[in-house]
C-alpha cells in the first residue's frame, strides 16, 4: 500500500497509516534510509498543535532513537521553520508532524532533506519499502549504540530573528494595525510576536490552540472571521495561515481576500523592477489564475506551470534556476530566503512591499485582475485514473465547449484526502458554477 502522498504521508489518527505501530516502523526506516546518506546522526522533528501529536511523536523518536539515529525535538513550530533550522543546523532530515489545513482528527508526516528541501520521490520509496519489509528490525543497535532525544528551546527564536533578517537594517512596521488569524496551529506564537517585534500593532486571533481546535472554521481556508475583525477593528491588513503555516493569506485594509496568485504577481514585478528576478520567470501551478498570466505577459514576466503541490513548484525552481514561485493557495516560495512555502516570511515581505511603496495592499493588489474561479470537492471512495472513466471526460468536454476557450477547466484526484478536486475559471461566474455542478455529479455518479 503506497504511503507517500504529494506532501508526505497523511491519514486519519488510528488509522493505517497513521498508528503508533506504522509510525514507529516508519521512524525505524527514515533513520535506516536517511543515517545511511548523510551519516552526522541526528533527526530534527518538529510539530503542529493537534491532540495527536504527542503519540505521533513519541512513535517517530523511538523508531528513529532505535535505529541508533538522534532526534532534536522544537515542539509546535511552522513547516518553514523546521525546514530552515533542519538546514542551518546542517541536521540530516527534518520531520514535520501535521496534517496541515486538514481538521484535527487528521495528521501527516513531512520530510525534509538535510539541505532543507522535501525529499524526492526516490528517497520517499525507499523509505515506504522498508516500512513494509520484515527485513527492518534485523541488526537493530544495542547498548549504547541506540539513539538520544534532546529539546532545543530556542528553536522560535533563531527563527523569528532569521526571518527579520531578511528585511533592510532599521525596517519597522510602527503605525500598521494588523489582524492575525494564527488558525489555532503551529504560529500561534509567531507571527504575533515577530510582528510586534518590528513594531506593527497587532491584534491576534485563533491563538488558542487546545489540540482540537486547529483549522476549526479559521485559518486560511475560512478567512470570515478575520474579514470581520479587520473591519471591527479598522486594520490595515489582514493575515491568516494554515495549521502549519507555510501558507498565508490576506485581507486588505477593505477586508477583500488577496490570494497567493496575486502575492507572486505584486512580487514578480517588483523583483523585475530591481533585477532580482532570476530569468524574468516565474514558478506556479496548473490551478494559477488565467489573470495572473495575463498580467506577467503585459509585464514581460514568463509563468511557469507545475502539478499541484508545493514540492513539484520548488522542484522546478531549482531545475531553472528560478528564485520566485508558490501556489494561489498561499505557498508562496522566495528561494532566496527559506526552500519552502513560508507563511510568516511571506508576511513579513508584504508589509515590507506595502511601507516600500506607500500603497495599501488594495491598490498592489488591484493591478493582478483576475478571472471568476469556483471550487468543487467531490468525496470519493476509490480513486480511479479520471481519464479511464469515458462518462466523466465526456462530461468535461462538453463544459470546455460551453466555455468556447474563455476559460479553464482542471479536473483531479486529490493527493492528500480521498476527493475529486474540480475547478472552473471563466469570465461568466453562473456559467462555470453550472458547469461545475454538472461534472461534478457525473463524477458523484461514477466514483462512489
Amino acid at each position: 500500500m503506497r504511503l507517500f502522498g504529494t506532501d508526505g504521508i497523511r491519514g486519519t489518527v488510528n488509522k493505517h497509516p497513521m498508528t503508533p505501530e506504522t509510525v514507529l516502523r516508519i521512524g525505524m526506516a527514515t533513520a535506516h534510509v536517511l543515517g545511511a546518506k548523510h551519516g552526522r546522526n541526528m533527526i530534527l522533528i518538529g510539530k503542529d498543535t493537534r491532540l495527536s501529536g504527542y503519540m505521533i511523536e513519541s512513535a517517530l523518536t523511538s523508531g528513529i532513537c532505535s535505529m541508533g539515529m538522534n532526534v532534536t525535538l522544537v515542539g509546535p513550530l511552522p513547516t518553514p521553520g523546521i525546514a530552515f533550522l533542519t538546514r542551518t543546523l546542517r541536521l540530516d532530515a527534518g520531520i514535520v508532524i501535521s496534517a496541515s489545513h486538514n481538521l484535527f482528527e487528521d495528521n501527516g508526516i513531512k520530510f525534509f532533506s538535510s539541505e532543507g528541501f522535501k525529499l524526492p520521490d526516490g528517497l520517499e520509496r525507499k523509505i515506504e519499502e522498508l516500512v513494509l519489509d520484515d527485513r527492518l528490525q534485523r541488526n537493530r543497535p544495542k547498548g549504547s549504540s541506540i539513539g538520544k532525544a534532546y529539546r532545543l528551546n530556542d528553536a522560535a527564536g533563531r527563527y523569528i530573528k532569521y526571518i527579520k533578517s531578511t528585511l533592510p537594517k532599521g525596517m519597522t512596521f510602527e503605525g500598521i494595525k494588523i489582524v492575525v488569524d494564527c488558525a489555532n496551529g503551529a504560529a500561534y506564537k509567531i507571527t504575533p510576536w515577530l510582528l510586534r517585534e518590528l513594531g506593527a500593532e497587532v491584534i491576534s486571533i485563533n491563538d488558542r490552540p487546545d489540540g482540537i481546535n486547529i483549522n476549526l472554521g479559521c485559518g486560511s481556508l475560512h478567512i470570515e472571521g478575520l474579514q470581520k475583525a479587520v473591519k471591527l477593528n479598522k486594520a490595515d491588513i489582514g493575515i491568516a495561515h494554515d495549521g502549519d503555516a507555510d501558507r498565508t493569506i490576506f485581507c486588505d485594509e477593505k477586508s477583500k481576500m488577496v490570494d497567493g496568485d496575486q502575492v507572486i504577481g505584486m512580487w514578480a514585478v517588483e523583483m523585475k523592477k530591481k533585477g532580482m528576478l532570476k530569468k524574468n520567470t516565474v514558478v506556479s501551478t496548473v490551478m494559477s489564475n488565467l489573470g495572473l498570466e495575463e498580467y506577467f505577459r503585459r509585464n514581460g514576466i514568463r509563468l511557469v506551470r507545475t502539478k499541484v503541490g508545493d514540492r513539484y513548484v520548488v522542484e522546478e525552481m531549482l531545475e531553472g534556476g528560478y528564485n520566485l514561485g508558490g501556489e494561489q493557495s498561499g505557498h508562496t516560495v522566495f528561494l532566496d530566503y527559506n526552500t519552502t512555502g513560508d507563511g510568516p516570511l511571506t508576511a513579513v515581505q508584504t508589509l515590507y512591499l506595502m511601507k516600500k511603496k506607500g500603497s495599501p495592499l488594495s491598490k498592489l493588489a488591484s493591478e493582478i485582475k483576475l478571472y471568476p474561479q469556483v471550487f468543487m470537492n467531490v468525496d470519493v471512495e476509490h480513486k480511479h485514473d479520471i481519464k479511464t472513466i469515458p462518462q466523466i471526460q465526456e462530461a468535461i468536454k462538453a463544459a470546455e465547449k460551453r466555455l468556447s476557450g474563455q476559460g479553464r477547466i482542471l479536473v483531479r484526484p486529490s493527493g492528500t484526502e480521498p476527493k475529486v478536486r474540480v475547478m472552473l475559471e471563466g469570465k461568466d461566474l453562473k456559467l462555470i458554477t453550472k458547469l461545475g455542478k454538472d461534472i461534478s455529479k457525473v463524477i458523484k455518479e461514477k466514483m462512489t
